[in-house]
């Protein structure tokens, strides 16, 4: 069991501030807006960050608030977030979001875990990633590359990102919850990917555990 966690995050973070910033991180930083930041959590799943960005930047050219969308038919959003993955189901989401939250939510977007789930198109990785960008709260946001990576260093032992969850919600030190996220993202799509991990070069290669 690693138990360097406060080296490997120290350095990791030391690390990602010389890579680029998952384009969720920086629609947070550009918009400080809760509905765009929730848009593009749902449309970034299954989608890499070069494809979100190039299909954000076309949507908010023309969605800038909640009740933009409602104005869009299904086939038009399809058009607007082509070639996101799964653009199909999402479009139909896209096209449900502003009358849920608007009858549920008197349209603000909701800040609890339990409330954001209710929305159409939004999992726990996604309620989790806009409690902490959005609103600056911590959560924690397990996504495939906080999953594998934070088996593959031997900080916890599971088997789905459900069970590492709540395994890290048990073990992860609180002040890290809000960034943990983000810097396994970017360092899981530079150096500790998947297959061919680069751990000749990786900074944290004498406190990882390498298990694949």
């Amino acid at each position: 069991m690693n138990e360097n966690i406060d080296i490997i995050i120290t350095t990791l973070r030391r690390y990602t501030k010389t890579v680029h910033t998952p384009i969720l991180d920086l629609i947070a930083i550009q918009t400080n807006d809760p509905f765009k930041i929730l848009i593009g959590t749902i449309l970034s799943a299954r989608t890499k960050d070069q494809t979100t960005a190039l299909v954000l930047k076309k949507l908010f050219e023309k969605v800038n608030r909640l009740d933009d969308l409602s104005s869009f038919t299904i086939k038009e959003i399809e058009n607007l977030i082509y070639p996101i993955g799964f653009y199909k189901v999402k479009a139909k989401y896209l096209k449900e979001i502003p009358g849920f939250i608007n009858r549920h939510f008197k349209g603000k977007i909701p800040q609890t875990i339990d409330e954001l789930v209710t929305i159409p198109g939004v999992g726990r990785k996604t309620a989790n990633l806009v409690m902490i960008l959005a609103f600056d709260k911590p959560a924690m946001c397990v996504d495939v590359h906080v999953h594998r990576i934070s088996n593959r260093i031997g900080y916890i032992h599971t088997k789905t990102p459900r069970e590492s969850e709540i395994a890290l919600r048990k073990k992860l030190p609180l002040k890290y919850w809000k960034i943990y996220n983000s810097i396994l993202v970017a360092f899981g799509q530079t150096l500790c990917r998947p297959i061919t991990p680069k751990c000749h070069i990786c900074p944290i290669k004498n406190l990882c555990e390498k298990i694949i």
